[in-house]
């Protein structure tokens, strides 16, 4: 699992450097694709950032075109966070390779045995979910 994370990590790494983001913001824009639009500070509980330091890092997003800051519909004095969805097949691009290699390593498995895979993944990611948090509210 350990050396998944970092080559995982290192991957991630060299995307972020192609888009000139920290890895840190490459992180944060991960987290608004996958469950925004966020508050910010839905945002900053989820990644146990400070609020201080999530500022830079919406601004450094919102400067690159990544993100976009918009009033909240139920609260107009509040802010949501969502992804530019028009930069997406940059991202994808960068991905491909990867995305290529593992259409080749799944098709090796069965139907039953990408079930088990995939609930495998999904309850090591939601451990992983459940230790941060875990350590986030120390």
């Amino acid at each position: 699992m350990r050396e998944l994370s970092v080559q995982l990590s290192l991957l991630n790494h060299q995307i972020s450097a192609h888009f000139e983001l920290r890895d840190t913001d490459f992180d944060c824009l991960d987290v608004i694709k996958r469950h925004g639009p966020l508050s910010p500070s839905a945002l900053a509980k989820r990644t146990g950032l400070h609020a201080a330091t999530l500022t830079g890092i919406l601004d450094r997003l919102e400067r690159g075109e990544w993100i976009a800051r918009e009033r909240d519909p139920h609260d107009r004095r509040a802010v949501i966070i969502r992804a530019r969805r028009e930069r997406n097949p940059e991202l994808f691009r960068m991905f491909a390779g990867m995305n290529t290699a593992l259409d080749g390593l799944l098709s090796d498995y069965t139907p039953d045995e990408l079930e088990l895979l995939a609930d495998f993944l999904r309850r090591t990611a939601e451990a992983g979910r459940t230790a941060t948090d875990d350590l986030v509210n120390r």
